[in-house]
């Protein structure tokens, strides 16, 4: 699968190389691109996007609506999966911000309930850690090929859930902060 990540932070970067390391066309795109050090190359975002058919955003909250009306021409019809946190307003995730900037676009909210040192090391005394998801039925398959791909096990919670899933985030925090900064805390869906 070609993957364009926008965003080259911790969350970017580590998913960026681990969807690479898994055998999908990774490309990060950034405002400073360049060659990259063992992992995907560094492109601009216009040549991430171009070569893409799911976009990954990961930047930060206040760069994203201009990204999004500087390349809504091409982000139309593809599948963006939300990895961003907005704290302080309305809602974490960016749903209403990619419907009005890209009507076309197919919208799913994932990679955002963990922190990055979770998706670097997804395994927790043997087993993969969940990682809730919310999209399409259609794009069910390909998310939890990709979450599957970063060592994750995938928790389906349906169409249109993103304010579920930032659930799981706001919960995610208050066990980090109840267990004195620990980020290394995840989820486990049992089932009988």
């Amino acid at each position: 699968m070609r993957i364009g990540v926008i965003g080259t932070g911790k969350v970017g970067a580590t998913l960026g190389d681990a969807l690479g390391r898994a055998g999908h066309e990774v490309k990060l795109g950034s405002r400073h691109p360049g060659d990259s050090v063992g992992g995907p190359p560094l492109v601009d975002v216009a040549a991430a996007l171009a070569a893409a058919d799911v976009v990954l955003l990961a930047v930060p909250p206040g760069a994203l609506g201009e990204l999004l009306a500087e390349h809504a021409k091409s982000l139309a019809g593809k599948l963006i999966i939300d990895a961003t946190n907005q704290f302080g307003g309305a809602s974490a995730n960016a749903s209403v911000q990619v419907a009005a900037a890209v009507p076309t676009a197919r919208y799913a909210r994932v990679f955002n309930t963990l922190g990055w040192e979770n998706f670097a090391e997804p395994i927790f005394d043997g087993e993969p850690a969940d990682l809730f998801f919310s999209c399409r039925a259609a794009d069910r398959p390909v998310l939890e090929e990709l979450i599957s791909a970063v060592g994750l096990r995938p928790a389906y919670l349906g169409e249109d859930k993103q304010d579920v899933v930032d659930g799981a985030l706001l919960l995610w925090f208050s066990l980090v902060q109840a267990n004195g900064g620990n980020r290394r805390i995840a989820f486990r869906v049992l089932q009988k």
